[in-house]
């Protein structure tokens, strides 16, 4: 019997070699596409690695925006939303440093052109509500989606594919919402509201933060919540290979505590931001749908007053070429979590068998689509990245996010 067991060990840990062996090929390949497009593309090859680290950090530590606002209503969770906070909290002071560098003095009108300072309105609220909605049903927002395309999740793949369709809608119908609503709205920029300025803002969006970590605190101990400590190994390091190897574990293997994801990314957005934009993927997205229509006769109209906004979405509304800033900050996503998962041995192609996962997902995408286009980003563009650009919209649209994961919760209870 040991025989067998030992035999069925030997054939796992050889099953596994492979995607050790996948993932240092797929981490080599991926450097190398960042030195040529670095050669050739300069910014766009620095966003590209950045991008590959994104993705990387995304799935070692299961960064999902769709789990954290979901968990809260389904389980009573929270733990999830805090690792998110402190993100939040870090990135908020590593771009003020950037947008201080930028302007100065916020009191002469000027904003930083290329942070996340976005539209707040009704447009803001629908936009969260729709989206916060569509991501519990699919069960994932648009950069976990894309994550968890790198590691085999075909159902995330059909998510994009409504994202896409969801963009293109909205793309034929934005220049209605750009009549009736969007171009009446207000861009708020924190440091600029009545001499606020940047120790201001980052007062009042640190107390607003908190003030969200004792609401998720509070949700925890009134619904039970426990969170068990990790146990550590009592196991002692002491040759150099064990230390070795320990410390490739940690980094490689070992998944990081959601923390730890979200200040990593919160810290690769702040360096986006120094070099190009910060962290958003809806961009390119939008792009590749308005580039769909186009191809099958789909007669895609000029978008009134697009250009004059910051944002993902606007980032890349019309820009033609194939290779730019915004197609490297969304498909290096892919390739870094793919190196994550094949190096930590989690790579799997999962097809669900139920038909009506991939209804979810394609209906959740389209909703998504549609209302990160309304929005001008998803959670990563027009929250993640947009709070820490001290913008209201930031707030106005994580609200509306979690009203829409609470009515999300009710439908799948009910499905």
């Amino acid at each position: 019997m040991s025989k067998i067991l030992s035999q069925k060990q030997i054939s796992t840990n050889q099953s596994w070699d492979w995607q050790i062996v996948l993932g240092i090929f797929s981490l080599f390949i991926s450097v190398l596409i960042g030195y040529l497009l670095t050669q050739s593309k300069g910014v766009v090859g620095i966003i590209w690695v950045l991008s590959i680290f994104a993705g990387f950090t995304l799935q070692k530590s299961r960064l999902c925006f769709a789990s954290a606002f979901r968990d809260i209503f389904l389980f009573g969770s929270a733990q999830n939303l805090k690792g998110i906070l402190l993100g939040l909290f870090i990135s908020t002071i590593a771009f003020s440093f950037v947008m201080y560098w930028i302007i100065p003095n916020p009191e002469l009108g000027s904003i930083p052109s290329d942070a996340h300072i976005l539209k707040t309105g009704l447009s803001t609220i629908i936009g969260g509500v729709l989206f916060g909605l569509g991501m519990v049903i699919s069960g994932g927002c648009v950069s976990g989606s894309l994550y968890r395309i790198g590691e085999g999740y075909v159902a995330s793949f059909v998510t994009i594919v409504g994202v896409i369709i969801g963009l293109g809608l909205l793309s034929l119908t934005w220049n209605w919402w750009w009549d009736n609503l969007i171009s009446s709205e207000k861009t708020i920029w924190l440091p600029a509201v009545n001499g606020i300025g940047y120790s201001g803002s980052i007062v009042i969006t640190s107390l607003l933060l908190l003030i969200v970590l004792l609401a998720c605190i509070f949700t925890e101990t009134k619904s039970g919540q426990v969170n068990f400590p990790i146990q550590k190994s009592d196991s002692q390091l002491i040759s150099f290979r064990d230390r070795t190897k320990d410390i490739f574990n940690k980094f490689f293997s070992r998944e990081w505590p959601i923390y730890v994801g979200a200040s990593v990314l919160g810290i690769t957005s702040m360096f986006m931001f120094m070099v190009s934009h910060p962290f958003g993927v809806t961009g390119e997205v939008f792009r590749w749908s308005n580039g769909l229509m186009k191809l099958v006769d789909i007669s895609v109209p000029v978008h009134k007053g697009l250009e004059s906004l910051s944002g993902c979405v606007a980032n890349a509304s019309e820009n033609s070429s194939i290779i730019t800033i915004s197609s490297a900050m969304t498909i290096g996503v892919i390739p870094g979590s793919l190196t994550a998962a094949l190096l930590s041995r989690e790579f799997k192609i999962r097809a669900p068998k139920d038909l009506k996962r991939y209804i979810q997902s394609i209906i959740g995408g389209i909703m998504m689509g549609y209302a990160a286009g309304l929005a001008i980003g998803c959670t990563v563009g027009s929250f993640f990245s947009s709070i820490p650009s001290l913008s209201l919209s930031g707030w106005v649209f994580g609200g509306s996010l979690a009203v829409g994961a609470f009515l999300g919760v009710q439908v799948i209870k009910k499905i």
